[in-house]
């Protein structure tokens, strides 16, 4: 963006939106699927580790250890869980301000909110990198966001109704 032209700040354009989280530690992960693979299993094992030990605490649990490891496998699942649906809900802002007609901005504060629209130069640029950089993200983590909640829900049904 010119920034004679555009009135909307430097940090509050969807570009250098897209840059910033990019550039950032934990959105970065997202970008390559075998690291955003390695950083979710290593999280589950540490989890997955945790809720061992904190499970290993129940009486109930330790005279049933078939369904002391089940708990503590599919419960451990929630950290990665949670840290996918953290990145797709900053992917998917910076996705949908980048795919946008006009760019709402604040100037000093949160009263004094502005509206601008985006040249067509501008709008093809932004579309072109939602298209191509963005969206193979978002479809990713969309797909692991299915896969875990399909793991937890099917974990959380043996364990319910199984008779281990």
């Amino acid at each position: 963006m010119h920034s004679s032209r555009c009135p909307v700040p430097k940090e509050q354009q969807p570009t250098n939106e897209f840059i910033e989280l990019s550039n950032s530690r934990l959105f970065s992960w997202a970008k390559s699927k075998r690291n955003f693979s390695i950083i979710l299993i290593f999280s589950w094992i540490i989890t997955f580790i945790l809720f061992l030990i904190i499970s290993s605490g129940s009486v109930y649990f330790i005279s049933n250890l078939l369904k002391y490891i089940f708990l503590s496998f599919f419960s451990s699942l929630s950290l990665p869980l949670l840290i996918t649906i953290r990145l797709y809900l900053g992917w998917n802002h910076v996705y949908k301000r980048l795919r946008s007609e006009t760019i709402e901005y604040e100037e000093s504060g949160w009263y004094d909110g502005q509206t601008w629209i985006k040249p067509l130069e501008l709008k093809e640029k932004e579309t072109l990198i939602a298209s191509l950089e963005v969206k193979p993200i978002l479809t990713n983590l969309t797909q692991t966001t299915s896969v875990l909640i399909t793991l937890i829900l099917t974990g959380t049904l043996i364990f319910q109704y199984s008779n281990i």
